[in-house]
């Protein structure tokens, strides 16, 4: 398995707000998985943005992941970048 750090950053014109539960009660059934390890919006940005750390088999089927949250899925997200990561201090486990 391997450990992914994901950022979003929404869309300026997107009313997060209003996919936010849905996007969180997608987040909570990765976190029951096993998948997400850590989510959550970074504090003073001058945009919307969020860190999500996973755990996949692969980057394939991370992605996967990623297009079946509500934030992709109702075109919220303007960008988003997954990086491979490797936690020399592995406090998820």
């Amino acid at each position: 398995m391997t450990y992914f750090a994901v950022e979003y950053l929404y869309r300026a014109d997107a009313d997060v707000a209003a996919i936010r539960p849905e996007h969180r009660a997608y987040l909570a059934t990765l976190k029951d998985s096993g998948s997400l390890k850590a989510s959550g919006p970074y504090v003073g940005t001058d945009r919307d943005r969020a860190l999500l750390i996973f755990e996949a088999a692969d980057q394939a089927a991370l992605i996967a992941l990623l297009d079946a949250d509500p934030m992709s899925v109702n075109n919220i997200i303007e960008t988003r970048t997954v990086t491979e990561w490797n936690p020399v201090i592995r406090v998820f486990e």
